[in-house]
């Protein structure tokens, strides 16, 4: 749900991968064999205390990716593309494409584009999880924004990712 992932990605692109999308995309996408099962807070190694306490309440989780799956004829589970099967097939919901400019949401069940969250939005920003909601046609739906601007990174960020091909992580 997009009020679970945009905080934790918006956050990993600033602090943990220092706004490379390249780095990140190979760890969210390339790194693992088929998909995330759960995003954890590991994503935000390198945030500022105030700001992690702010989006987790002080819990931890890992995130854990979907490498344990087993398949029916004991043959190793594979990736699967968009042209594999429908996202209605797979039950899935949200897509999320990681893009140079931001992460575009994608209602599976209700369109085929989504908006794009751009990079620079606060974390802390709250967004509604009605998939109805995350239209194509209009900006992502902001349900409330935050009153105090986000801390800034003490590590100097590195050069904005220019002409990174997009790369899906969808999320059931």
């Amino acid at each position: 749900m997009p009020s679970h992932h945009l905080p934790l990605l918006l956050t990993a692109f600033r602090y943990r991968f220092r706004r490379n999308l390249e780095v990140m995309s190979h760890h969210l996408v390339d790194d693992v064999a088929i998909g995330w099962d759960e995003l954890g807070t590991d994503l935000l190694d390198g945030a500022p205390p105030a700001l992690v306490a702010a989006l987790t309440g002080g819990d931890q989780w890992p995130s854990r990716a979907l490498d344990y799956l087993i398949t029916p004829d004991g043959s190793p589970p594979v990736r699967m593309t968009v042209t594999d099967y429908t996202a209605d097939e797979q039950d899935m919901q949200w897509g999320y494409i990681l893009h140079p400019q931001g992460i575009e949401v994608i209602s599976l069940l209700h369109e085929d584009i989504g908006p794009v969250v751009d990079w620079n939005t606060d974390p802390r920003t709250a967004f509604s999880d009605n998939p109805a909601r995350w239209s194509s046609a209009a900006p992502p739906p902001v349900i409330r924004t935050p009153r105090v601007a986000a801390p800034q990174a003490a590590a100097p960020a590195a050069a904005p990712a220019q002409g990174v091909p997009a790369h899906p992580a969808a999320r059931r």
